[in-house]
């Protein structure tokens, strides 16, 4: 069953007057906000497009945006599951092919091109994956506290707790997950906001699966997908910036290991964001967006 979210429990979201758009991507909508640009369909424009991870939503970009306009269109949409997209309650509909199908619809339905994706977890685990199956679309890469799982990595005794808790506890309170994900403290009207898209069980089937999709053996659905990714962002030719956050516990063992696996993200600074961890956007965002602006007018 397809479960669609009222627009009413986003009227207290502070800091995000955007307007939502939305996109049909096969039976569901697909939710997003966009911001700068020409307003045309200049194939030479400027585009970012930001994508979020687990449990958040478009919201987490509220800090770049701004400073990201200046310099072009930026376009930020909500997983499905997520944010103001629709979702599956069942959670057995949702897949990391569903998630990915939906996001390349997504991006041709908007005809995106000239595209300079930021991606943050799972932004970057199905961001990354379409700019390399579809390069003629996207000029560069600025992947955030991310990797590219094909189940040959081994996974912390920490990521394995997270995820049986995320799937089984009584009572997922996502506001606390964005919490306590980040090094510094959120507003209780923030951490509100980012439960606005939860009200009840029925609308958290994506936030409950997320990560149980993530391939730990290469038998696992999506695997053979993230190999074919290693493999061709191992020889991507275009530009790529490696931010990631220092005080993630998560993530930041992956960062070297991608920075060097990219060809050429190694010419780009070789940068940490200190006082910031997990959730980098909230800890960190103006500095981000401005260190973005200019990769992009350096490359």
């Amino acid at each position: 069953m397809v479960v669609r979210i009222s627009e009413e429990r986003f009227a207290d979201v502070p800091d995000f007057d955007y307007e939502p758009k939305y996109v049909d991507v096969g039976e569901l909508r697909m939710a997003y906000v966009e911001t700068g640009g020409s307003g045309g369909d200049g194939g030479d424009e400027e585009t970012f497009l930001c994508l979020h991870g687990e449990p958040t939503w478009s919201f987490l970009y509220r800090e770049m945006m701004s400073t990201l306009a200046e310099r072009g269109r930026v376009v930020v949409p909500d997983l499905i599951g997520c944010g103001r997209s629709d979702r599956y309650e069942d959670r057995d509909a949702y897949s990391l092919e569903m998630h990915y199908d939906a996001l390349e619809t997504f991006v041709e339905e908007l005809d995106l091109t000239n595209v300079t994706l930021v991606c943050q977890d799972w932004g970057g685990v199905l961001g990354l994956p379409l700019a390399v199956h579809r390069p003629e679309r996207f000029a560069r890469l600025v992947p955030m506290n991310t990797g590219v799982p094909d189940g040959t990595q081994e996974m912390s005794d920490r990521w394995h707790e997270f995820a049986e808790m995320v799937a089984t506890a009584d009572d997922l309170d996502i506001g606390r997950l964005v919490r306590n994900g980040c090094y510094r403290d959120l507003s209780a009207e923030v951490v509100d906001a980012y439960r606005a898209p939860f009200p009840d069980e029925r609308y958290m089937a994506a936030a409950r699966t997320f990560p149980g999709l993530v391939p730990t053996s290469p038998d696992d659905p999506g695997a053979e997908l993230m190999a074919e990714t290693q493999e061709r962002l191992g020889e991507w030719e275009k530009p790529a910036f490696v931010l990631f956050g220092r005080e993630d516990p998560i993530t930041s063992h992956d960062r070297d290991p991608l920075r060097h696996h990219i060809p050429t993200a190694t010419e780009q600074p070789d940068v940490w964001i200190d006082e910031a961890a997990h959730f980098l956007q909230e800890d960190a965002g103006e500095e981000i967006a401005e260190r973005i602006v200019e990769f992009v007018d350096r490359t």
